[in-house]
């Protein structure tokens, strides 16, 4: 169940993403991920164990999709 919550949070991250300078994309924005995941009533520890496996994935794939 854990996984699917986190997934759900992921989908619903797409306005909280961390630019850097160059405008790649570095991330997700952690403390409003924790803040949705707490509002919907998902598991923290299971956001922290799986956020970051969907968020390395999410930011390869827009950056590759920005460099095109």
């Amino acid at each position: 169940m854990e996984g699917l919550q986190a997934w759900e949070l992921a989908r619903r991250l797409g306005g909280q993403l961390r630019i850097g300078p160059t405008g790649a994309v570095i991330g997700w924005d952690f403390a409003a991920a924790l803040a949705l995941a707490r509002a919907m009533g998902a598991d923290p520890a299971a956001v922290a164990e799986f956020l970051p496996e969907i968020e390395a994935v999410m930011v390869a794939r827009l950056n590759e999709r920005s460099g095109d």
